[in-house]
């Protein structure tokens, strides 16, 4: 881990720290987190206490997003989130972010607007660009680069693309204040760095496994919707929150205090953490140029 604090992160809608790993790994600090479901929240604590016990013992390890003043969350750097894709309506639609309090894309954007943060990171199923025929990723832009006068890029970003065996294709959306720049690059594809077999530790029929989910477990293994079935040593066999984590990227001491299902769930919510960190690496390398480039340097 790199010891360089330089940059403070919050971390919203934080499942169980995907987010915190990758950004962590590439020494930025994290100063606030918020997670709402308790499954959750147990094992981002189980996990994170030693590191950062300052946010669990000082009150700054939020349970929903929704019901705080976002003015006293405290100062930081990035603003980094996986959150929910919901509908927008007209209004929202319409009218920009004070009209829906009820879609927490607004909460981020509210977040953004009071405390003008260097930079934002936020990753959702790629099915986001195509919502509502494209109305509901018009309208985030629009709040962005409108409303709040940050920059925008995204991409499609696979897991596979940054060394796991599992497509996971979600898009990454990043932005910057002050962006005089206007050239931030998302980190370039690596080869994989292992395959399904790696996974299991013994031959298995695909090299590249499938998306992890949350639901719609146990299907058979010929059924189109599997995805948790695969031919191990010519056997039939299930994952477990074993192949998951590796197959998500998280550390080999990364614990689950919470039931199998919740850490199947919880795997399935997660993010891929190599393409988190890879584009962390990015992000902050790209501060960097723009702080060069500062009228005040």
């Amino acid at each position: 881990m790199k010891l360089n604090k330089k940059y403070k992160f919050i971390d919203l809608f934080a499942g169980i720290g995907g987010f915190h790993i990758g950004m962590s790994n590439q020494g930025a600090q994290c100063v606030f987190v918020s997670e709402i479901d308790n499954h959750a929240r147990a094992t981002y604590k189980e996990n994170f206490y030693k590191e950062v016990p300052e946010i669990f013992d000082n009150d700054l390890f939020n349970n929903d997003i929704t019901e705080i003043d976002h003015s006293t969350i405290p100062d930081f750097d990035i603003l980094c989130g996986g959150f929910p894709c919901q509908p927008f309506s007209q209004a929202g639609y319409k009218k920009g972010f004070d009209d829906d309090r009820g879609n927490l894309f607004f909460h981020i954007a509210n977040i953004i607007d009071l405390k003008r943060p260097k930079a934002f990171f936020l990753e959702n199923v790629r099915h986001l660009l195509k919502h509502d025929d494209g109305k509901t990723f018009d309208t985030i832009k629009n709040i962005i680069e409108k409303e709040l006068g940050y920059s925008i890029y995204f991409k499609i970003v696979k897991a596979s693309d940054f060394g796991l065996p599992q497509h996971r294709a979600r898009i990454f959306i990043v932005g910057f204040k002050n962006d005089t720049l206007q050239s931030f690059k998302f980190p370039e594809p690596i080869p994989l760095k292992m395959t399904m077999s790696d996974i299991w530790d013994a031959e298995c029929s695909k090299k590249v496994g499938y998306t992890l989910r949350v639901g719609g477990r146990g299907s058979s293994i010929n059924d189109r919707r599997n995805w948790d079935s695969y031919l191990v040593n010519g056997e039939v066999k299930r994952i477990s929150s074993v192949q998951g984590k590796k197959m998500q990227g998280f550390p080999d001491d990364f614990v689950f205090p919470v039931s199998e299902t919740q850490a199947m769930k919880q795997l399935g919510n997660s993010v891929a953490i190599p393409a988190i960190e890879a584009t962390a690496e990015s992000i902050i390398k790209y501060l960097e140029e723009l702080e060069k480039t500062s009228p005040s340097h």
